[in-house]
C-alpha cells in the first residue's frame, strides 16, 4: 500500500557529499519509521540509517556511521539521506524502506521493514 521512489544517486567523486531523496505515497507518512539500506554487488544488504517523527520533532533513531544522516519533510512525504565524505566503498544501490507497524529499532536495523523502494545507484570514483 506504500510506494517508495528513491532519487539522487549518480556518479560522484570520493570526498564529495550527496543527498538522496525518497518520496512515499500514503496519507500517514508521518507515522512511518523510514530507513535507508544499501547493497553492493555480491554483498548482503546492510542498514545505513533511519528516522522517525514524533510530535514536532524528527529523531535519528540509528545510523551506521556519522557520515550518514537522515532528515524528513512530512509535508512532502519525503525522507532524505545525507552522505558526507563519500568513499569508494560507499558505492552501492541505496534503498529506502518504510516501517508502518512500530518495529523496534533492532528489527529496523535487520531490514524488517514493510515496504521497499526500487533503489538508486551511487557510484564513487577515487
Amino acid at each position: 500500500q506504500v510506494q517508495l521512489v528513491e532519487s539522487g544517486g549518480g556518479l560522484v567523486q570520493a570526498g564529495d557529499s550527496l543527498r538522496l531523496s525518497c518520496v512515499a505515497s500514503g496519507r500517514t507518512f508521518s507515522k512511518y519509521v523510514m530507513g535507508w539500506f544499501r547493497q553492493a554487488p555480491g554483498k548482503e544488504r546492510e542498514f545505513v540509517a533511519a528516522n522517525r517523527y514524533s510530535g514536532s520533532s524528527i529523531y535519528e533513531i540509528d545510523s551506521m556511521e556519522g557520515r550518514f544522516t537522515t532528515s524528513r519533510d512530512n509535508a512532502k512525504n519525503t525522507v532524505y539521506l545525507q552522505i558526507n565524505s563519500l568513499k569508494p566503498e560507499d558505492a552501492a544501490v541505496y534503498y529506502c524502506a518504510a516501517g508502518i507497524r512500530g518495529q523496534p529499532i533492532a528489527a529496523v536495523r535487520q531490514g524488517g521493514m514493510d515496504f521497499w523502494g526500487k533503489g538508486t545507484l551511487v557510484t564513487v570514483s577515487s
